[in-house]
């Protein structure tokens, strides 16, 4: 473990990785995680936080047992493979995760990260002869080239131009502009979220995944569904597609099935939509993608979701925690906060601007809760806690709201005082 201070890691940080970052660390009090465990982060003094954040990867918590135990008698076994001769780990935690997915997606393609998964989607469309690409505005699918291209977020985007081309964005949650893109040309690969969650945790109209559906197959277009934040239980459903119940061509898994222990995505497809990866093992490859250790925590993964019904909890918190936010921001500070929405534990606080957000977040940081801003919505919080939430854990997080919303509005209020009697 380091024994480095908080300013030599800040020095480090600023001399070798980001000043930006280390500025922002500065500006959050300098704090340093090194450890955690269940629903808990532990700095380097000893402090406890309450996470609520980790961009929705938590959802088992931290350092789960059986994922934690299967992960360090892999390392110990096997832990990287020579990618020469069949390792069983693979095709094991494969049929884990086909297991659990809608009906007909059974081809699986392991990866490192949720952009990598959308770059394996990207590449494959254009193998199906489908390279015009459609995504919707607020959509976030990963920072890659590819992936960049269908985050419809020009602060991301303008840096790394150009992009792909033949891409269009289209309104989410609106299916006649989707159709009006669809019905001006043809071999469309069409990308959406369940629920957009960097982009504000934006909830669509009902039937709206079943619409994009059936213009997919109305038009003849690939029907990529990103799930890599929604699903294996984060709406409180397995996926953001049984809500529905579409079927997509692919799929986009990552996050949670990492069980917040080795990071590990996938991209799954259907047999018809797999094809060319099926017939060529080595169109698509990557020198670390379903290594052992990775397979051992998604198997592990999806045993713990399953066995422990943390689907069915994220889904009854979620029904609680909810309507508990709302009520707390509505009553203490309805003139800074616009609205509060979320299916499971998915959870979006929408304040007036970004700025008042930011407070809202360091003040929940001051009293010991991490939450994460949006990426693409910055006045939109997002709350995404574990599905080991304790009675006492949810206690702290609404009591700690409470406390920072009152200190926000209290705040606000002074300064709202301040402008009238200046311009007075």
């Amino acid at each position: 473990m380091s024994t480095a201070t908080s300013a030599e890691i800040i020095g480090l940080y600023k001399r070798h990785l980001s000043r930006g970052r280390a500025r922002l660390a500065e500006m959050a009090g300098g704090a340093m995680e090194i450890s955690s465990q269940g629903t808990r982060i532990y700095t380097a003094d000893g402090t406890e936080y309450l996470n609520c954040g980790g961009y929705g990867v938590f959802l088992l918590g931290h350092r789960h047992p059986k994922v934690t135990a299967a992960v360090i008698e892999q390392i110990q076994r096997h832990p990287l493979s020579t990618r020469i001769l069949l390792e069983p780990t693979a095709a094991e935690a494969a049929r884990e995760l086909a297991s659990v997915t809608p009906p007909g997606l059974d081809r699986v393609h392991f990866v490192n990260s949720g952009a990598e998964a959308t770059e394996a989607a990207i590449k494959l469309a254009r193998a199906l002869g489908k390279p015009n690409l459609i995504s919707t505005m607020g959509g976030y699918h990963g920072k890659t080239m590819g992936a960049l291209t269908l985050t419809a977020k020009p602060l991301y985007q303008q840096p790394f131009q150009p992009l792909l081309p033949g891409v269009q964005y289209v309104p989410y949650g609106d299916p006649d502009a989707l159709a009006a893109v669809l019905s001006q040309g043809e071999n469309h690969c069409v990308v959406v979220e369940p629920v957009q969650g960097e982009g504000g945790v934006v909830v669509p109209p009902p039937g709206y995944l079943r619409k994009v559906e059936q213009l997919c197959r109305e038009h003849g277009a690939l029907f990529v569904l990103d799930e890599i934040q929604t699903g294996l239980g984060r709406l409180g459903s397995w996926w953001g597609a049984d809500r529905e119940e579409v079927q997509p061509d692919i799929l986009l898994v990552g996050k949670n099935l990492s069980g917040g222990v080795v990071p590990v995505a996938a991209m799954i497809a259907t047999t018809h939509a797999y094809a060319p990866f099926n017939r060529d093992p080595f169109l698509h490859t990557s020198t670390f993608a379903a290594s052992p250790v990775a397979m051992a925590a998604a198997t592990a993964t999806v045993q713990v979701i399953r066995e422990e019904g943390l689907v069915e909890r994220a889904k009854t918190l979620g029904e609680s925690i909810l309507p508990a936010i709302r009520a707390v921001m509505t009553e203490l500070c309805p003139h800074l906060v616009t609205d509060v929405r979320g299916i499971g534990l998915l959870i979006g606080i929408e304040l007036r601007d970004e700025e008042i957000a930011a407070e809202l977040t360091l003040e929940l940081l001051e009293r010991h809760v991490l939450v994460n801003h949006s990426l693409n919505a910055h006045r939109v919080i997002r709350l995404t806690p574990p599905a080991t939430l304790s009675d006492v854990d949810t206690t702290w997080l609404l009591d700690a709201l409470t406390e920072a919303a009152t200190a926000l509005a209290a705040r606000r209020a002074t300064h709202r005082t301040t402008s009238l009697e200046r311009s007075a």
